[in-house]
């Protein structure tokens, strides 16, 4: 057969098994709202393995037992977007984003979620034999400290005798400077919370004493923190 026969036939497989991907998953998504177990017990093998959103590991039959109907007050759905697919013989590896539309008691939500898949080829069918789900974060909304507050953080703060960031207010922000580092900025989330735009993951949580001064911060990434001490006196 030529080669440009061979290089078409493969086009035209691979168009077809992401079509059928594409609708299989899109079908996963719509049976989420109304708890559709038929449709799931149809795509998913049997020795599936599911990771979900909030790192619990589930296998088909807790999987199953999991989809419920939305509760009275709620109204969803979930579309499929930048969907890609790689072809490994009778396997599919898939990425793609689920964007998430709530109306939770007439208030919009709006998530989205990185999916990873596995599926397997069986009997001309497609079935889901592994996924993986990340909830996709974003930056929080900042909120407005007035001068006096944004610059009282402003001083030199210490992790290690070497380790030493110094810390200055600009109009709406904080400019962390550290020696051999490049210059980050940090918005205000809440009192005392601040973030890196970009980084949603991390938060800068400033401590405070009794008396009400800034004694330090925390670096949190998720729940776990590194602790710097302030070390030197605010600069206006």
């Amino acid at each position: 057969m030529p080669t440009a026969s061979l290089n078409f036939s493969s086009a035209m497989f691979f168009a077809r098994a992401e079509a059928e991907l594409r609708k299989d998953t899109q079908a996963l998504l719509d049976a989420i709202a109304p708890g559709d177990t038929v449709v799931w017990n149809r795509l998913l093998d049997p020795n599936i393995i599911i990771v979900d959103e909030n790192d619990a590991v589930h296998n088909e039959t807790e999987m199953l037992a999991l989809l419920k109907p939305l509760a009275p007050g709620l109204t969803g759905r979930l579309a499929v977007d930048d969907f890609v697919v790689k072809l490994h013989g009778n396997f599919a590896v898939i990425t793609h984003e689920a964007n998430e539309y709530l109306d939770y008691h007439g208030q919009i939500l709006r998530s989205r979620f990185r999916n990873t898949e596995t599926w397997i080829r069986k009997d001309d069918d497609w079935r889901q034999t592994s996924s993986m789900v990340l909830a996709v974060l974003k930056d929080p909304p900042a909120v407005t400290l007035d001068h006096a507050t944004l610059c009282g953080y402003n001083g030199r703060y210490a992790m290690t005798d070497s380790i030493v960031a110094t810390i200055a207010c600009s109009s709406d922000s904080l400019l962390v400077k550290r020696e051999g580092r490049p210059d980050r900025t940090f918005g205000p989330e809440l009192r005392d919370v601040f973030f890196e735009p970009g980084q949603p993951r991390t938060r800068r949580v400033f401590q405070r004493d009794t008396a009400g001064r800034i004694i330090g911060f925390v670096d949190r990434r998720e729940a776990r923190d590194l602790t710097w001490k302030r070390t030197g006196a605010a600069t206006s």
